[in-house]
């Protein structure tokens, strides 16, 4: 009776997929998602009664536009691994609607309207860059520890290859002393 014995197969090393971010900047990151889906939902469907209360009458068609960005941003965070350009999309989002609302501030007859959507606006600015801001560092703290991480996927216990570990220890006659049984240790009568 003969005894093969074959060579392990190696498996291919695992692509390394980034996972979304789940603390709070994940967290954050999906909420503005979300927000942003409702409010370009809200844009589309009374873009009118939005341009009636900002005192904008006629832009209607351009509301609607910025409410289809704000659904395509919104889908685009929830569903990214790296929500991070998404949020910076959002980012430069927010900076057009202000550049819209200050172009309709001037001779406006509701001057108030835009001044409440303007400070809405600005807030969710502020909130959407600290959200991109913590996702920065949430990645660079996620690829640190990465890398620290060492793959062990492509490693093996044998480092010659398994046909140069056959047949090493063949050649030792004597056993080491720290190999052997203590006297004190061995059955009795060997």
């Amino acid at each position: 009776m003969s005894l093969t014995v074959t060579e392990p197969r190696r498996r291919a090393p695992v692509p390394h997929i980034p996972i979304p971010a789940r603390g709070s900047a994940g967290r954050l990151a999906e909420g503005l998602g979300w927000f942003s889906i409702a409010l370009g939902v809200v844009e589309i469907a009374a873009a009118r009664a939005l341009a009636r209360g900002l005192g904008i009458r006629g832009a209607e068609g351009l509301l609607q536009a910025y409410g289809a960005r704000e659904i395509a941003t919104g889908i685009g965070t929830l569903t990214a691994r790296d929500r991070r350009p998404w949020i910076m999309g959002r980012v430069a989002g927010d900076a057009l609607d202000v550049a819209t609302l200050l172009a309709a501030l001037p001779g406006n007859r509701r001057p108030g309207g835009v001044l409440l959507g303007l400070a809405a606006v600005l807030g969710v600015t502020v909130l959407d860059l600290v959200c991109a801001e913590a996702l920065r560092s949430e990645e660079g703290s996620r690829q640190a520890r990465a890398r620290a991480t060492m793959d062990y996927v492509s490693r093996s216990a044998f480092p010659r290859g398994v046909e140069a570990s056959r047949g090493a220890a063949r050649g030792q006659v004597t056993i080491p002393e720290d190999f052997r049984i203590p006297e004190a240790l061995r059955p009795y009568g060997t």
